[in-house]
């Protein structure tokens, strides 16, 4: 079906160069409920078709690919990120009407994320990432001269498989785009979640550029099918993969030993707000910009907000902080409703809700608000905690604390599973609070309000987009030096 007009119809996923459709077992996964429903057909490949696809991504990558110059990728990429953020665009028209089917999420958040996110993809945003990790971004294109002497040149996998996960609305463009930049023929598993958009980038690229269509597949298989896993770790030259870490542990026992691997594990992300935003004048905004990143895709992203530590000493006091962030939190339930929980979900939310309310029967000055209708809680703790999860879904912990100094000390414990501290504060404050966050794990520091935005060319946990997925090939010096003696003009 074009572009999802009838929801009642199933909507075929991935793109599958190579294959022709009718060629290929479909496994239909049903979102919503009722005439509303949307049922989307996933691809299940055999081993022969996953070999198939595999040697097409390969061969069209080796063949057209790999000879672009980096700046044509980049305007192909430009080229569909423009048609998506034209709300006038059939396909970008599909992906309103249907994402919020799939994800559960209200529609005006999709249509208000999805254009924010698709911005840092637009051709200058691009060459930010390419301009982060490499000091001459040309090196993608041909030999270049190195600092040492010699000459240098990056070269992407031959084929790069993402494993996806989530069901944030096309959170997949990130790294499939960043294989992109690098040439590398591209084969991504769709979640299970979220099983549209990145087919629908795929088959929009191939329509703008169809050979570059054939440099990328879009696959699906269930979790935890380690056959199908199999079948496709052994195709691949490098591994991306993104999921809770048992998931990633499974996965990297099946990856080869020559493969290499890079996981992206779950995260926890934290806020810190300043005395000097808890003044009449800058506490309600400061307030409506924590419960922006607090709302904005339930907390399903790792850089969601789960703990906001505040400052005592201020005009407001931490409980003050707290009243308004409800406040806040209620005014984006009616504007952005919660989307509705699975029972488990529901249970999470309900146990941890209860759990907050115990602690208030200790005297310690614990204050807990929360939505009678259940769509959100605010949990103000007068006690010394540290980070500590909640049930995510607009869940909130609200610690108080003395200084912000004493947060890096508080949050060091969880180095491992730390990511992004949105911050409220002075700039002084600011730079003197970043490097004991950054020793203590934090990879991204950003304002309040912007934890669910990361800019172009964010160091993804610390890490490079781009320059993890390439190898460098080096012209060293004394190659030169020979070769100018074996030379037809030298003497």
């Amino acid at each position: 079906m074009a572009f999802g007009d009838d929801p009642s119809v199933i909507e075929l996923a991935g793109h599958l160069p190579g294959l022709p459709p009718d060629a290929v077992e479909r496994r239909v996964l049903t979102f919503g409920a009722g005439a509303a429903a949307l049922r989307v057909a996933v691809p299940v490949l055999d081993a022969g078709q996953v070999e198939q696809v595999a040697a097409t991504v390969r061969a069209a990558a080796r063949g057209y690919l790999k000879t672009l110059p980096t700046a044509h990728i980049v305007a192909v990429i430009d080229a569909a990120i423009q048609r998506l953020l034209d709300r006038e665009d059939p396909w970008r028209r599909m992906a309103e009407r249907l994402l919020p089917v799939v994800t559960g999420y209200d529609s005006e958040m999709v249509r208000l994320g999805l254009t924010g996110y698709l911005k840092t993809f637009r051709a200058h945003e691009l060459r930010r990432f390419l301009a982060e990790d490499f000091a001459n971004p040309l090196v993608l294109d041909e030999f270049q001269p190195a600092p040492k002497g010699g000459f240098t040149r990056a070269f992407g996998p031959d084929l790069l498989l993402h494993v996806w996960a989530g069901n944030v609305p096309g959170l997949p463009l990130w790294s499939l785009i960043s294989g992109l930049l690098v040439k590398s023929g591209t084969v991504g598993k769709l979640p299970s979640a979220e099983p549209l958009f990145a087919g629908w980038f795929a088959q929009l690229l191939a329509e703008i550029d169809p050979r570059l269509g054939e440099c990328l597949a879009v696959v699906w298989w269930k979790g935890g099918d380690a056959a199908a896993e199999r079948a496709w770790l052994a195709q691949a030259d490098t591994v991306v993969a993104y999921g809770g870490n048992a998931a990633l542990a499974a996965i990297r026992d099946r990856v080869p030993v020559t493969t290499r691997f890079l996981p992206y594990g779950h995260k926890i992300s934290f806020a810190l707000v300043s005395r000097a935003a808890l003044d009449p004048r800058r506490s309600g905004e400061t307030a409506r910009l924590a419960a922006h990143d607090i709302a904005r895709y339930d907390q399903q992203g790792c850089y969601s907000p789960q703990t906001l530590f505040v400052e005592r000493g201020g005009r407001l006091s931490p409980q003050d902080f707290a009243a308004m962030l409800a406040h806040e939190l209620a005014v984006q339930a009616r504007k952005h409703p919660r989307r509705v929980l699975s029972m488990a979900e529901a249970g999470e939310v309900a146990g941890w809700r209860d759990g907050q309310a115990m602690r208030g029967l200790d005297g310690s000055g614990h204050l807990l608000l929360s939505d009678p209708a259940g769509g959100w809680c605010v949990s103000c703790i007068d006690a010394p905690d540290g980070l500590a999860p909640t049930a995510l879904n607009r869940t909130i912990s609200v610690v108080a604390v003395d200084d912000l100094a004493e947060v890096a000390g508080r949050v060091a414990p969880h180095r491992a599973v730390l990511q992004t501290a949105g911050i409220a504060a002075p700039p002084e404050e600011l730079f003197r609070l970043a490097g004991p966050l950054g020793a203590a794990g934090v990879t991204r520091l950003c304002a309040l309000g912007s934890m669910t935005a990361p800019e172009a060319g964010w160091h993804h946990d610390g890490r490079f987009n781009l320059l993890d997925l390439v190898t460098v090939t080096e012209i060293e010096r004394s190659a030169e030096a020979l070769a100018e003696g074996l030379a037809r003009y030298a003497d």
